[in-house]
């Protein structure tokens, strides 16, 4: 992102390197961010070889962008080879329940926390450019940002700066907020004095590895995204495979489950950011009201939600599936129906599958009928039970 100085703007004088950390940090901290720390840019070379790792044993799954660039993915550095110092920066977005709790009723769907207010994107990127345009103003230095979107390993380079660590569930912890933090960053040419990175105080504790529904936390710090439930209906564009569907039960956006069972979580306080606040349009929802929104109305609904991202089909497939896995009521079961007709494969394909888990007799009657004409191949294996390779 560019930062321009104001016209006719006078530079503050020089500073030494430790006080104008010190004003940085002052500053984020004035505008609302909760936690600050300081990095070198270059990040060691440990980082890259993790990533290529976890890349070369394919548990990046359909995130094609994970295999692309690794070298300045895993080095700010080498992305900008002016970078000095990398400024990490988060915000909380602590819940005020246990968000587990949501699975319990399994008419409703269940939201990651992350995802229940306002794009969080939106909010720390207008944090960061206000920032940026702060420390521009005042001495001038080139600078860039950077939040989730962009190719740059924020947690740990947060970690490195000692925001946190990253625990055995791979996300950031923080004694301070636990597991609840959004990140971003902020890369500057100009060198500060680095604060101390944080310790790994995880300790013993395997909770977040024990909580995963799906195991996709193959061993501790390591993650293999294709059996993850918030990649599976987030970035999974096809169809879910059917051996994990049952394990996803109401989630319809995001799983917390790993990210919930952190101890760490008792000193983490309530959002203080209202933009974070449960949105009722989102939270809690009826998978059947949910099941007929078309795309004007998802839109329309998710307008400044992080679930609007994902798209309408993408979404309705992970209701359809959520149908399948709760109560067969006669509500249900018209809404499941109703989507066998949907315009999107994917979504009558999971239709089709959460059709023969509540109603398996009316499922034999329609797949009778339909699945001679059916023109995709993934929605007839679902007919058939048919072993088929899920298209991305």
């Amino acid at each position: 992102m560019a930062i321009q100085p104001r016209p006719g703007l006078k530079l503050a004088a020089p500073s030494d390197p430790a006080s104008i950390k010190a004003e940085i940090r002052a500053e984020a901290f004035r505008l609302g961010f909760d936690s600050v720390g300081f990095a070198a840019a270059a990040a060691p070379a440990i980082q890259g070889e993790r990533l290529r790792a976890f890349v070369d044993a394919g548990w990046h799954g359909d995130m094609a962008w994970m295999a692309r660039n690794t070298e300045r993915r895993a080095d700010p550095g080498v992305l900008w080879p002016a970078a000095r110092t990398a400024i990490a920066l988060g915000l909380g977005y602590g819940p005020d329940a246990d968000p587990r709790a949501a699975q319990a009723r399994t008419d409703l769907g269940a939201v990651s926390v992350y995802a229940h207010g306002r794009d969080y994107h939106q909010v720390v990127k207008s944090r960061l450019k206000a920032l940026a345009s702060w420390i521009w103003n005042r001495w001038g230095h080139e600078l860039k940002v950077f939040v989730d979107t962009a190719p740059v390993m924020e947690k740990p380079a947060a970690a490195r700066a000692g925001i946190g660590w990253q625990g055995k569930h791979t996300n950031l912890v923080s004694r301070e907020h636990g597991s609840w933090l959004f990140l971003g960053e902020i890369l500057i040419a100009l060198d500060l004095p680095p604060d101390a990175p944080e310790s790994d105080h995880c300790g013993s504790c395997s909770a977040c590895v024990a909580a995963c529904p799906t195991e996709a936390i193959v061993a501790p710090y390591k993650l293999d995204a294709r059996r993850c439930i918030s990649y599976l209906t987030i970035e999974h564009a096809g169809p879910i495979p059917r051996a994990l569907r049952t394990a996803i039960g109401n989630r319809i956006y995001g799983c917390d489950d790993c990210l919930a069972a952190c101890p760490w979580n008792k000193f983490a306080a309530v959002a203080r950011e209202t933009a974070f606040a449960a949105r009722e349009t989102v939270a809690n929802q009826s998978l059947v009201e949910l099941a007929g929104l078309d795309d004007a109305a998802f839109r329309a609904r998710f307008t400044t939600s992080a679930i609007k991202r994902i798209g309408r089909d993408r979404f309705v497939r992970n209701v359809a599936v959520a149908l399948g896995n709760g109560n067969p009521t006669s509500h249900a079961i018209e809404a499941v129906i109703r989507l066998l007709d949907d315009a999107s494969p994917v979504v009558r394909g999971a239709a089709a599958w959460a059709l023969k888990k509540i109603a398996p007799d009316r499922a034999r009657a329609e797949a009778a009928r339909r699945v001679d004409g059916e023109s995709d191949r993934d929605v007839r294996a679902e007919w058939t039970d048919a072993d088929a390779t899920p298209s991305a």
